[in-house]
């Protein structure tokens, strides 16, 4: 991927966790960084759905998985994963520490029941 991509591999991510969902008390299955801009949002399984609905909001079609040891890029115009992409900056991931889904303690004992498949 190149600079015509939008990727900025410059920018740092927002947080450790999804922005919209540690606004709001939520919770998470998994997490997506923006590579344009680095808005971490949660997954499409996840009740929210807010790496998806940044890249609706801001039209920045790449992201990468923001999970432990995962460094693949998914692209939303194309609809299509990618292997490898530039670095980003650090951090890569969330912290190991931290559960997925998660945060600890905001997530519902019936949370496998409330994915979206």
């Amino acid at each position: 991927m190149t600079s015509d991509t939008g990727i900025d591999p410059t920018v740092p991510p927002s947080g450790t966790g999804c922005v919209e969902c540690d606004a709001a008390d939520g919770w998470w299955f998994h997490l997506r960084r923006c590579a344009s801009c680095g808005h971490v949002g949660c997954c499409d399984s996840s009740p929210g759905q807010h790496a998806t609905g940044h890249y609706r909001s801001t039209g920045h079609p790449v992201v990468q998985s923001f999970e432990p040891g995962e460094e693949w890029y998914w692209d939303y115009a194309t609809s299509e994963v990618r292997e490898s992409g530039p670095e980003l900056a650090p951090p890569g991931s969330h912290p190991a520490d931290q559960p997925s889904p998660g945060p600890a303690g905001r997530v519902p004992a019936d949370w496998a029941s409330t994915l979206h498949r």
